[in-house]
């Protein structure tokens, strides 16, 4: 696991209140029961930590998995080195 997906994953579980074990790549937000509202201080949460600004299309809450985030924070951690 990269520490990028463990950070992730760190902030769903703390943002969710649930064990971090529960959340897989494959799963969705709203698979592991985070709210709407839960969800955007979730990705409030991403981008604070890594310093990024993720575009809506990496942010579907309802079909976007937990993998699909990781990527999506990747790449803009990527992006943002080399600007």
């Amino acid at each position: 696991m990269s520490n990028v997906q463990q950070e992730i994953f760190e902030i769903i579980a703390k943002q969710a209140k649930i064990d971090i074990a529960t959340i897989k790549a494959d799963s969705t937000l709203k698979d592991l029961g985070v709210a709407s509202l839960d969800a955007i201080e979730v990705i409030f949460d991403i981008e604070e930590h890594f310093n990024i600004n993720l575009p809506n299309e990496d942010t579907d809450f309802e079909a976007g998995t937990v993998g699909h985030l990781v990527d999506a924070v990747q790449r803009q951690i990527t992006l943002k080195g080399n600007s």
